[in-house]
C-alpha cells in the first residue's frame, strides 16, 4: 500500500513537472534573445523554484541548507557530488546565475535544450576528451569573466548513494587556469530522487556548503582530492 501511494505522488509530481516545463520552456524561448544573459536567470529559473516546491508538496521532500554563509560574492567555480536529477535543478537556483557545463546533447531536446542554451551552458563532445577540455577552459574562463559561476560535477555522471567513482580533474584545472575559488557542496538527494526509478521518497535532503577553497600554488590532483575528500566525508 504504501509503494502504490508513493507511485501516485510521484504521479501527481510528473504530471506538473512535465506540463510546467512545457509553459515555462515555450516562455523562455519567446523572451529569451530580448534578454540580456544575466536577466534571463530572472525569468528562467522560476521553473526551478516551482519544481522544488512542487516536489516538497506531492513527495514530501523536503531540504535543509548549511554552510549559506560560506558563498563569496565573486564567481566561484562549484563543484558537486552528483546523484540524481534534483541537484541541476536545485544548484543553478541556489547559486545563480551558474553555467553549467553539460553534455551537448543535452541542448538538442525539444523546448527544454532550446531554453537551456540560451542561458549559455559550457556545452561539451564527451567522445571528444582533448576538445572537450579546451573548451572548458576557454568558455570556463569567458563565463567567470562575465561574473557567472560554473557548476561542475567531477564524477562525470550520476553515482548512487555510496558507490565510489573517481573525481574528475576538470573543474580543478580551469580554476588554476581561471584564478578562481572553488565552492564545494556535498547532498544526499539520491535517496529521495533515485536517478534510476519512477518513485520520489519523501524525506531531507541534506545540502552542505563547504568553505572556499583557494587555488594559489596548488596542483589539480591535490585539489581533486581535497574536494573529493570532504565531499565522501559530508
Amino acid at each position: 500500500m504504501l509503494t502504490f501511494i508513493l507511485f501516485i505522488r510521484s504521479c501527481f509530481f510528473y504530471l506538473g513537472f512535465f506540463s510546467s516545463l512545457i509553459f515555462f520552456t515555450l516562455f523562455c524561448i519567446t523572451i529569451g534573445h530580448f534578454l540580456p544573459l544575466k536577466k534571463r536567470y530572472q525569468y528562467f529559473l522560476y521553473w526551478n523554484k516551482f519544481v522544488i516546491r512542487w516536489l516538497t508538496l506531492c513527495c514530501g521532500v523536503k531540504v535543509a541548507i548549511s554552510g549559506q554563509e560560506n558563498i563569496p560574492k565573486h564567481p566561484v567555480i562549484v563543484l558537486s557530488n552528483h546523484q540524481s536529477p534534483w541537484e541541476t535543478i536545485f544548484l543553478y537556483q541556489l547559486f545563480s546565475p551558474i553555467s553549467a557545463i553539460l553534455k551537448k546533447e543535452l541542448l538538442s531536446i525539444p523546448f527544454f535544450g532550446w531554453s537551456l542554451a540560451l542561458l549559455k551552458p559550457i556545452a561539451i563532445d564527451r567522445k571528444r576528451k582533448l576538445s572537450a577540455r579546451q573548451a572548458i577552459l576557454q568558455q570556463g574562463k569567458e563565463t567567470l569573466d562575465q561574473d557567472i559561476s560554473i557548476l561542475i560535477f567531477p564524477e562525470g555522471t550520476r553515482v548512487k548513494p555510496g558507490q565510489n567513482k573517481k573525481y574528475q580533474t576538470g573543474g580543478t584545472v580551469l580554476a588554476i587556469e581561471a584564478g578562481a575559488t572553488i565552492l564545494p557542496v556535498s547532498h544526499n538527494a539520491g535517496y529521495c530522487w533515485p536517478s534510476d526509478t519512477f518513485i520520489k521518497y519523501p524525506g531531507t535532503i541534506k545540502v552542505t556548503i563547504g568553505r572556499p577553497i583557494a587555488t594559489t600554488g596548488r596542483s589539480a590532483r591535490e585539489l581533486t582530492q581535497e574536494v573529493e575528500s570532504w565531499i565522501k566525508q559530508n
